[in-house]
């Protein structure tokens, strides 16, 4: 999308929204993403649940996950959220992150609970943020590189 004749992105926002933390969290990065001047358009899941169709069901979960796909492959870049519980990012985030890079789309990493980071994860990604309100200021216009230096599993 262009504004100004800049042209602004479209970011997926990438992270699960389960429980209470998780929402909090997914709110401020909508939040964030929504002040970023370089961003024109922010997809995010919890808007979209499809709650038109019954829940679980064969119909919505074949229509949640090809828009999902759809709003992914439109995406300019994804930003995922990766705090994670034990040694385990959740599934669907990490799904959307490889459908992602399968794509070559730039990956923004936002990591604030510490432990230690997937090699595969942190291999892949085109910038680390360890705040999500960084993601506010992030260029993605220019798409800075911010590689992970830390410790990997």
């Amino acid at each position: 999308m262009e504004q100004g004749g800049m042209r602004l992105a479209r970011v997926f926002i990438a992270s699960p929204f389960f429980d209470q933390e998780q929402v909090e969290k997914v709110k401020r990065l909508e939040n964030a993403l929504s002040r970023n001047p370089y961003v024109a358009d922010i997809f995010s899941a919890r808007f979209h649940q499809n709650k038109h169709l019954a829940f679980g069901s064969h119909e919505w979960r074949k229509a949640t996950f090809q828009q999902d796909l759809k709003f992914l492959r439109r995406a300019d870049a994804v930003a995922a959220i990766h705090d994670f519980t034990g040694k385990c990012t959740d599934s669907g985030t990490a799904f959307e992150i490889g459908y992602a890079f399968a794509m070559q789309k730039p990956i923004i990493i936002i990591k604030e609970k510490s432990g230690v980071p997937n090699l595969m994860l942190v291999e892949g990604l085109h910038a680390y943020l360890q705040r999500v309100e960084d993601a506010a200021s992030y260029d993605f216009l220019n798409m800075p590189s911010i590689p992970y230096e830390g410790p990997v599993v």
